[in-house]
């Protein structure tokens, strides 16, 4: 399914190149391995929409080892997705990352955890080990505990910490009573395990008033000032918002699209389709633009940290509707 298209022909049909563009190159970063969370991008340079505008994309898939704000930093892509916490986080620690589109509009991120323990609201979570990613993402759980007043240093009054791995077996080994799941991928595993809904309890991050914003496009901010590179992204990000209402409007040939790109082999059609199902959920009423009260939101969370906050102040440039205006227009 990995389609080729000749130079001569790419030249007849894009309007990239009717409007005297060259063919650019784009490299992105994506923050995890290849699944559906990134089932918009693939779908876009399956369906040869990145082609229609004039670019040539390569998508890199992420992993454990892989932070994409090194990545950027580094020169080795030209865009990452990263969650909204870690790139505040690294562009107050001088990292001047810029937030060009936002595909997704709500939070899978969510707590889950065995009901017989007893927990039934945030404050039951006093004297419990709970299961955190960290890489950036461990931010909006412990800005949600400083809220909540819970210490994250362990005893009766806290909750230990338990770094978790990128599965789910602290929960299901009972080595922790919650562990940190998305909607769309580790909640589903649990599930898979055997485990019946009934036998849980989830604390969505959006329904708890602490959801901050996930997976959205970010580039480094000195390359906005190239008017070469604005358009280039502008052309990027109109492409993957196609993709993205495409792989919404065909999940099941989404899913065999990521499948098609898995190098790992580690996908199943199932387990991708569910997944599509829900990224759906994620990105549904998004055109790729910032809402202002979704940035302001995950700021007034990410500054609400008590003594120890995520970032320490309001934000200044961390987001630019210029090319999602021009892309949308």
């Amino acid at each position: 399914m990995k389609k080729t298209i000749t130079a001569a022909a790419l030249a007849l049909a894009s309007p990239a190149f009717a409007d005297g563009h060259a063919d650019d190159s784009v490299t992105l970063q994506l923050q995890w391995v290849t699944q559906a969370q990134f089932a918009g991008y693939y779908a876009a340079l399956e369906n040869g929409f990145y082609e229609e505008e004039g670019l040539d994309v390569t998508i890199l898939p992420g992993g454990p080892d892989i932070a994409p704000p090194q990545v950027l930093a580094g020169g080795g892509a030209d865009a990452m997705l990263n969650w909204m916490p870690s790139a505040l986080a690294a562009r107050e620690k001088g990292l001047p990352v810029v937030n060009i589109a936002q595909p997704f509009k709500t939070s899978g991120l969510q707590l889950t955890c065995w009901k017989d323990t007893g927990i039934e609201g945030p404050q039951d979570f006093r004297g419990k080990t709970i299961g955190v990613w960290f890489f950036g993402n461990e931010y909006p759980f412990l800005s949600w505990m400083s809220q909540e007043g819970i210490p994250t240093d362990g005893g009766a009054e806290g909750v230990t910490v338990l770094k978790q791995g990128f599965n789910v077996d602290p929960l299901l080994q009972r080595q922790a009573d919650c562990i940190s799941t998305m909607t769309y991928n580790e909640y589903g595993q649990v599930l898979d395990a055997g485990v019946s809904e009934d036998e849980l309890v989830t604390f969505k991050y959006e329904d708890m008033g602490v959801a901050t914003l996930e997976d959205g496009i970010y580039v480094l901010e000195e390359n906005l000032e190239d008017p070469a590179f604005v358009d280039k992204m502008t052309r990027f990000v109109r492409a993957s918002m196609r993709g993205w209402e495409w792989a919404g409007e065909n999940p099941e040939e989404a899913a065999g699209i990521i499948l098609d790109y898995d190098e790992t082999g580690a996908q199943t059609e199932a387990h991708q389709v569910r997944m599509m199902g829900e990224i759906a959920k994620l990105t549904a009423g998004s055109d790729g633009s910032l809402d202002e009260a979704d940035f302001q939101r995950t700021v007034d969370t990410l500054l609400a940290g008590g003594s120890d906050p995520v970032i320490t102040a309001q934000p200044e440039g961390a987001w630019t509707s210029v090319i999602t205006d021009a892309a949308l227009n």
